[in-house]
């Protein structure tokens, strides 16, 4: 029996069956029918959800409780925008939109992951010189250097005690390599919140990640509100999707000011510092004119362009100073090799 909580698929898998889901319901045919045509084209992960939902259709349930088995598929923000699709007999046009959501989402992501992708290369070029550095060079040094018995300083000794290990005890370096590897992602599973707090206390960070919270919490929002669902309901489901723990008290602290009678900028303007004050003056118009979910999306689509400025900004910073620090490890390693060599050819010359 497949295990539908692990299952997953890739965004352009996901995207591509929703869309056509949505097309042929918009085209008249009914659901089964549409899964059955589906199933046709399909395999692997993805022909075991149209299976399961198949199945499922069969037995009289809905497709937002199929759809619930998956959810490293479907978030609970997708499940309780279908689910209200269901009642209002709107899954159609809501599927719709749904790729689309998705399609920001992903292009969002892939935004973030690009900024990414330059420092870890050149961690990965830094990485690979330094093994090169570690394993072929200084073990020939270090024998001309015990040989004549030079005077070698502090970093050059250590440079060499590091590549006396690695050499000597390879087998036990790279099961070292390997546990301290399955001992970090251990500690990230089970101490996920507390390791991201640590990231995200440093500022630029910190700043990075409220703008993206508040990307999601905004977009997240306007969809849940465009469907029908709840204020209540929906601020809910979007603590979830926010990763600082401040942010999702300021949602959790707004929701509670509702269920008092207020409004959701009343509630935002409590978290003075963590809101921008642009952001909770665009809500407040959208309550006062009845067009929240539309205000949240000019929000949303802002605050994305906001969050590529800042990416831009960081990498342009970041990469002067990874090719600095880079250079300057580099540097530094050579200096160590280079030094006791020129020292040798000075007293060789002495003499």
């Amino acid at each position: 029996m497949t295990n539908t909580k692990k299952l997953s698929i890739s965004t352009a898998d996901k995207i591509m069956m929703i869309s056509n889901f949505s097309t042929m319901l918009s085209a008249g045919i009914s659901i089964l029918d549409s899964v059955d045509s589906l199933l046709e084209d399909t395999k692997g992960n993805q022909k075991k959800i149209l299976q399961t939902l198949r199945d499922d259709l069969m037995q009289g349930k809905r497709v937002h409780v199929s759809f619930a088995k998956f959810p490293n598929v479907f978030d609970k923000v997708t499940i309780s925008i279908i689910k209200a699709a269901e009642e209002a007999g709107s899954l159609d046009t809501t599927l719709k939109d749904l790729r689309d959501n998705i399609k920001k989402e992903s292009e969002f992501s892939t935004k973030v992951m690009s900024a990414l992708t330059y420092p870890i290369l050149i961690m990965i070029v830094f990485i690979g010189v330094l093994s090169m550095i570690l394993v072929f060079v200084i073990p020939k040094i270090s024998v001309v250097f015990s040989r004549l018995k030079v005077n070698l300083p502090l970093p050059t000794k250590i440079m060499i005690f590091v590549s006396n290990i690695i050499l000597g005890y390879t087998a036990y370096f790279v099961i070292g390599c390997i546990v301290l590897i399955v001992g970090f992602i251990a500690l990230y599973k089970t101490k996920k919140k507390l390791l991201l707090g640590l990231l995200f206390s440093f500022p630029l960070v910190s700043d990075l990640i409220k703008q993206i919270d508040l990307v999601r919490f905004t977009r997240s929002l306007h969809y849940l509100l465009s469907s029908g669902i709840p204020i209540i309901s929906a601020l809910e489901l979007t603590q979830d999707v926010v990763m600082r723990k401040d942010i999702a008290k300021v949602i959790e602290k707004s929701k509670e000011m509702i269920i008092g009678g207020k409004r959701l900028s009343d509630g935002l303007k409590t978290s003075k510092g963590k809101i921008p004050y642009m952001m909770i003056k665009i809500i407040e118009a959208g309550e006062k004119t009845g067009s929240l979910d539309r205000a949240l999306k000019d929000i949303s689509d802002y605050l994305d362009y906001q969050v590529s400025t800042t990416l831009r900004t960081l990498t342009t910073l970041l990469e002067p100073v990874m090719l600095v620090f880079v250079g300057v490890i580099v540097g530094g390693m050579m200096l160590a090799i280079i030094g006791p060599i020129y020292s040798l050819i000075s007293q060789v010359g002495t003499r």
